[in-house]
């Protein structure tokens, strides 16, 4: 059976094309092949592109994607893209949430550009939540319409990480589109685990023998403990539980910051990069590289490669039944 080929954009260090690809572990459950090759991957983010190099064997094309011709690219069915989401995130916080007014929400036209040029058989493109209210609710009826004038028939989603065996509440609107002469009927995958007491826990993503150097010092603690009844942010987490939304700045987070850290033997730390990727639901083989706020930001800003693993799942078998 052929391979359905895939071009990735924004592809930062792979969650989206692990889960594109399948046949990988996490957590002892094996999530098979998705019958899916990657052609082609961007991204402008070097350190990302490294890390990606390091674990699929291919070089990411490190221009700015404005300047990538359409037909640079090679013949691909798939064009997955998680448009850059700082412009949509509710957590975003400098600068404010501005949508499509800033230039980086501005990018998802380019994945419309090589749509409209390329005419692949489907697109899958995924988002913060924030997408949907950004723009006082204008921009993501503005994005639906750019995507069904550029030939496909669209379908959106809010999936839920933890519905789908991720350690962690994060949430991402998925976007499929197949091109409208295939005729596709195609349903979005639903949630696997449909109660709270199946949600994976924290605790198998945490290492209880880390080194110094991601504890907060007991002078960092009592000056941060001194404003955290104002600011009122503190999130040590529970690890009985999912964690909370783990970002792309955890090598800055303190104990008012929103981010989400440890509190084990009576000290405060922030999660390792291991940690971090474990509870993004990347595989234990994953090879990380760089410095460590180069692993938290490629991490932060990935989607959980099991939750897409299911988007992908459900597109492979949709298309590949098409044949």
């Amino acid at each position: 059976m052929d391979k359905l080929k895939v071009a990735s954009l924004f592809c930062g260090c792979g969650g989206t094309d692990i889960g594109i690809l399948g046949g990988f572990d996490f957590l002892g459950k094996h999530y098979a092949s998705n019958n899916m090759e990657i052609v082609y991957a961007n991204d402008i983010e070097k350190s990302a592109c490294d890390i990606f190099e390091a674990n699929f064997g291919l070089k990411p094309d490190n221009r700015d994607i404005r300047t990538v011709k359409s037909s640079e690219l090679l013949e691909f069915d798939i064009l997955t893209g998680g448009f850059p989401c700082q412009s949509f995130s509710i957590v975003a916080q400098n600068p404010k949430r501005l949508g499509i007014k800033d230039d980086k929400g501005k990018l998802f036209f380019e994945m419309c550009r090589i749509l409209r040029d390329r005419q692949p058989r489907c697109f899958i493109a995924e988002n913060v939540k924030g997408i949907l209210t950004a723009n006082k609710h204008e921009a993501f009826s503005l994005i639906i319409k750019e995507f069904e004038e550029s030939g496909y028939d669209v379908k959106y989603t809010i999936l839920k990480a933890v519905e789908f065996g991720v350690p962690q509440k994060r949430e991402r609107v998925i976007i499929v589109g197949f091109r409208k002469d295939l005729k596709v009927q195609f349903s979005l995958p639903k949630a696997v685990l449909l109660s709270e007491n199946e949600y994976t826990p924290l605790s198998k993503c945490i290492d209880h023998d880390v080194p110094e150097k991601y504890y907060f010092s007991e002078k960092a603690v009592e000056g941060m403990m001194r404003n955290r009844a104002s600011m009122n942010k503190g999130r040590a987490q529970d690890t009985t539980k999912p964690c909370n939304t783990v970002g792309a700045h955890l090598a800055k987070v303190s104990l008012n910051s929103t981010d989400p850290v440890l509190f084990e033997n009576g000290r405060y730390r922030r999660f390792t990069p291991r940690e971090v990727a474990r509870i993004q639901s990347f595989p234990e083989t994953f090879i990380l590289s760089g410095s460590d706020g180069d692993q938290y930001r490629a991490l932060g800003n990935a989607i959980p490669p099991v939750m897409f693993w299911y988007v992908a799942n459900a597109v492979s078998e949709c298309l590949l039944g098409e044949k």
